[in-house]
């Protein structure tokens, strides 16, 4: 559920709006539902592990809010303990936006995107960054042509899932390669029953 991730997430103005599109009572319905965190299940955490990329946004000192898109192999993203998840970052990036924001508001929220099944989780937190070797290394996806320069680790205090409309389908390598795997083992029996026909077959 995401009680503390709507309780934080609306502001007064957002609640007067609902108040007058009628849909106030049922969200103040799930704000006032107990708990002090969205804990994080096993869906969340599947669907976390599965991610090759995602979304970051952080609050600049000047009060502008900016996105950074992370990625690597799927499970680069992952669970620490409890509602803390973490991932490494790599060396390379010199503009330093997201690490510096931390160091002045350490609230963030993550966008984590399945397009072919039309799914989306949104993840709000708390994060800091750590050299840790230690840390960074525990975080690096193994045998990854990249190099970890600092860990980010984030404590999960509000999620939300969000409803399939308007999200268009888009499909990786590796999803074509699932969805015409079936076709290709196919095009690969028939070939090799021409193959044994061609070669019991008289020539000429």
């Amino acid at each position: 559920m995401a009680q503390t991730f709507l309780r934080t997430m609306f502001g007064p103005h957002s609640r007067a709006l609902q108040e007058q599109d009628g849909s106030r009572t049922a969200y103040a319905r799930m704000e006032a539902q107990a708990g002090d965190a969205d804990i994080l299940t096993a869906r969340e955490l599947d669907f976390i592990a599965a991610r090759d990329s995602f979304y970051i946004a952080s609050i600049s000192e000047h009060g502008w809010p900016y996105m950074q898109h992370r990625g690597g192999p799927a499970g680069f993203l992952r669970r620490i303990s409890g509602n803390r998840i973490g991932f490494a970052d790599y060396q390379g990036n010199r503009q330093f936006l997201s690490t510096g924001n931390l160091a002045a508001d350490d609230r963030v929220c993550l966008f984590l995107m399945d397009y072919p099944a039309r799914r989306r989780l949104k993840l709000i937190g708390h994060a800091r960054t750590t050299s840790d070797a230690e840390d960074v290394a525990a975080l690096m996806p193994a045998d990854y042509a990249a190099i970890g320069e600092r860990a980010f680790v984030i404590d999960i205090v509000g999620f939300d899932w969000n409803c399939p409309q308007h999200i268009t389908p888009r499909f990786g390598a590796a999803d074509l390669a699932q969805i015409t795997q079936p076709l290709q083992d196919e095009i690969a029996r028939l070939r090799a029953r021409i193959a044994t026909l061609e070669a019991v077959t008289p020539q000429g």
